[in-house]
């Protein structure tokens, strides 16, 4: 397994981590058979959100590491915090306050069983952020020890810019939407100084603004089609897209889905992709990524192949 130095504390993280939203429906046990799975593949980091399940993730997670004595020291746990329940409306909104961050983080240590969270994101923008707010919070959480490192999870480069501003230590993290066959951060790059909707920028910059700072790039959904159109493995509507995966997954070794992953480990930067399956095979499957460098002509021919156009 490829890893990447993480954080403040150069931790060495797998490029490959995986995701536990979809676990709200599973136990204890079948979390740790994923856990076991993944420390087989050496896959050592785990994302999860305090919104995910409403905290049964969170819940779950804490129990399967209980589980099994010493894995909790091999793991690093991430987290996010910032999205709430709507009290009245039918709809979440988002909360960036000092209260709401630290209360958060509280709430997710006692469910994840743990003294302290490795790495702490903010999970979606919230319009009314005041930057210091959100500094004081970090740096409280910082200091007693319970968040060793903290990141953003869609935020805008300038919205990432207005936190690190006030703070007197790096974010270390930001997480984005990719895949091959969902990627607006790519298409802004190539179709640069075009009219076309490619040439529209979705992401300010943001993988740039990482990539200068040195922050993990930690890319979510690799196997969406993205706006609510499903996995694009095995689906016919990506029929000429699976068609290249499958033929470079067998020029390599590895399945079609691990050459899926291996497109975004490909982007020159201290890349992540988080993997989301529920199957301990698919955790196994996917790691192989990690270990597959594509070439130039595959990586485009992907690329061309989920239906765009290179200019």
């Amino acid at each position: 397994m490829r890893n990447v130095s993480f954080g403040t504390h150069d931790a060495k993280a797998s490029a490959v981590v995986l995701g536990l939203w979809r676990t709200k429906t599973l136990d204890a046990d079948a979390v740790g058979t994923l856990l076991d799975a993944a420390e087989a593949a050496e896959i050592n980091m785990l994302d999860t959100a305090d919104i995910y399940g409403d905290g049964r993730c969170e819940e779950i997670l804490g129990e399967a590491l209980a589980a099994r004595p010493g894995m909790r020291d091999r793991m690093l746990i991430q987290t996010k915090v910032g999205i709430r329940r709507h009290p009245r409306a039918a709809t979440s909104y988002y909360d960036f306050s000092y209260e709401h961050i630290v209360g958060g983080v509280e709430a997710s240590l006692a469910r994840l069983r743990t003294d302290h969270i490795d790495s702490l994101l903010l999970h979606r923008p919230d319009v009314l952020m005041e930057p210091e707010e959100v500094a004081r919070a970090f740096e409280t959480l910082r200091l007693t020890g319970k968040v060793l490192d903290f990141g953003v999870s869609n935020l805008t480069a300038a919205a990432t810019a207005r936190i690190q501003s006030c703070l007197g230590f790096p974010l270390v993290a930001t997480q984005m939407q990719l895949s091959c066959a969902y990627s607006p951060a790519i298409d802004s790059i190539l179709n640069v100084n075009t009219k076309g909707e490619r040439g529209a920028m979705r992401d300010d910059g943001i993988f740039a603004h990482a990539t200068e700072h040195d922050m993990a790039i930690q890319a979510w959904s690799v196997m969406q089609a993205g706006d609510g159109r499903g996995s694009f493995m095995g689906n016919p509507d990506f029929a000429d897209l699976n068609a290249v995966l499958e033929r470079i997954g067998g020029e390599r070794g590895v399945s079609a889905s691990a050459v899926a992953v291996a497109w975004v480990l490909r982007y020159p930067a201290k890349m992540q992709a988080i993997i989301g399956t529920t199957r301990p095979e698919r955790v196994t499957e996917s790691a192989r990524a990690a270990d597959v460098r594509l070439s130039r002509e595959e990586w485009y021919e992907i690329y061309a192949a989920a239906g765009n156009k290179i200019p």
